[in-house]
C-alpha cells in the first residue's frame, strides 16, 4: 500500500482510507453488519490504515461498530472521528456545536465507543458560526496535551478559517468533499491553502456518493430511506444531466481497462501527494476495487479529458446538499 503523510509532523497512512459512514447510516437501513465487519477486517489485510467515522453517524452506532470490529488491531490503524454536528428527532435537521465544553464532552463518548484511550485524528465536523474558531481549536489542543488526541483537523472549513485554526494549533488534516464533480476545494483556495501550510487534504465522497461508479441509473435505484433522495444532484432532471457526464467517464475507463470508480479515485490521487481520498463502502468487493486504484496512473491527456468533462462552470447540475445543509458549510 502506498502511503501519504498527515501533515508535516503527522504519521504516514495508507494513500486511500476507508470512509465508514455508510456501514451504519444514511444510505439505507438494514445494513449487513457481518459484511461490514468483514470489510473492515479485509481493509486491514490490504494495508488500509486510515479509518474515518464520526459521532453523528448513527448517531453513535458507527463508532461502536468500529470499536467492536477493530478491537485488537489498534496499533496497526489510525482512527479518525469527528464531533460538532448535532442531530435531533428530525432526520433532516442538523445543528452545530463548537463550544469548548462540548468538545471535552464529545471526546469522552467517542473514546468509550471506539474502545480506545486515544484518537489518532480528531476533527471538528463543521465550523460553529457562533463560537470563534480559536476557542474550539484551543479546546482541541488541550486534548492533545492530555494525550487523548494525537492530531487534530477540521472539516468543510474556508481557507481563512483553516489559517486561523492552524495558527492556534497545527492541523494535520482538513477534510472536505472532493471529486470529479465536487471541485469547491479548488475554487475556494482550500486545496492550495493545505498545500502551502503542509496540511493533508482528506477527500470524502471521492466517488460522488456512488454516482461516479456508473452503477446508478435512476433515482429509483435508491432505497426509500436513502438520504441521497434529498440531494439536488440526485433528483429529477439533475440526475439525468449528470448521468451523461458519468457515461463519458465510463467510456474513458473502459478504454483504459479499469472501472469508472478506479478512474475517479486515480484522478483524486493525482491532485497532489497531500491528498488522501477516503471512499466509503460496506462490501469487500468494492473495497478491493477501490484499493486497486492506487496502481492506476493517468496520463496528462487523460487528466485534461476528465477536466473537460467536469471542469466547466455549470457542468454538474444541482447542489451537493439540500439547502438547509448547505448553510452549514463554512467554505
Amino acid at each position: 500500500m502506498m502511503t501519504r503523510q498527515l501533515g508535516h509532523h503527522g504519521p504516514h497512512v495508507s494513500a486511500i482510507g476507508l470512509g465508514c459512514m455508510g456501514m451504519s447510516d444514511f444510505y439505507t437501513t438494514g445494513v449487513d453488519e457481518r459484511e461490514a465487519i468483514a470489510t473492515l477486517h479485509r481493509a486491514v489485510e490490504l494495508g488500509v490504515t486510515l479509518f474515518d467515522t464520526a459521532d453523528m453517524y448513527g448517531p453513535h452506532t458507527n463508532e461502536e461498530l468500529l470499536g467492536r470490529a477493530l478491537h485488537g488491531k489498534r496499533e496497526s490503524i489510525y482512527l479518525a472521528t469527528k464531533f460538532g454536528l448535532v442531530r435531533s428527532s428530525d432526520p433532516h435537521a442538523r445543528g452545530v456545536n463548537g463550544r469548548p465544553e462540548y468538545v471535552r464532552q464529545s471526546v469522552e463518548g467517542s473514546l468509550k465507543r471506539l474502545k480506545t484511550d486515544y484518537l489518532d485524528l480528531y476533527y471538528q465536523h463543521r465550523v460553529d458560526p457562533l463560537v470563534p474558531i480559536e476557542e474550539t481549536i484551543g479546546a482541541m489542543a488541550e486534548l492533545v496535551k492530555a494525550g487523548k488526541v494525537r492530531h487534530i483537523g477540521i472539516s468543510e472549513a474556508s481557507a481563512e478559517t483553516i489559517q486561523r485554526a492552524h495558527a492556534i494549533h497545527p492541523l494535520a488534516a482538513v477534510q472536505s468533499e472532493y471529486s470529479l464533480w465536487s471541485r469547491d476545494p479548488e475554487h475556494n483556495s482550500v486545496l492550495d491553502t493545505c498545500r502551502r501550510l503542509g496540511i493533508a487534504f482528506v477527500a470524502y465522497s471521492p466517488l460522488g456518493r456512488g454516482f461516479l461508479t456508473g452503477e446508478l441509473k435512476s433515482p429509483d435505484d435508491f432505497a426509500a430511506d436513502d438520504y441521497r433522495r434529498f440531494n439536488p444532484r440526485f433528483q429529477a432532471d439533475n440526475f439525468t444531466r449528470n448521468l451523461i457526464l458519468v457515461e463519458r467517464v465510463k467510456a474513458l475507463a473502459a478504454d483504459k481497462g479499469i472501472s469508472a470508480s478506479q478512474l475517479a479515485l486515480a484522478w483524486v490521487l493525482a491532485q497532489g501527494n497531500h491528498v488522501i481520498p477516503i471512499p466509503g463502502t460496506k462490501q469487500r468487493k468494492y473495497l478491493e476495487s477501490n484499493v486497486a486504484a492506487t496502481a492506476v496512473t493517468l496520463s496528462a491527456d487523460e487528466r485534461v479529458h476528465l477536466d473537460d468533462i467536469f471542469g466547466a462552470e455549470g457542468a454538474v447540475a444541482g447542489d451537493r446538499y439540500a439547502a438547509q445543509t448547505m448553510t452549514l458549510l463554512n467554505g
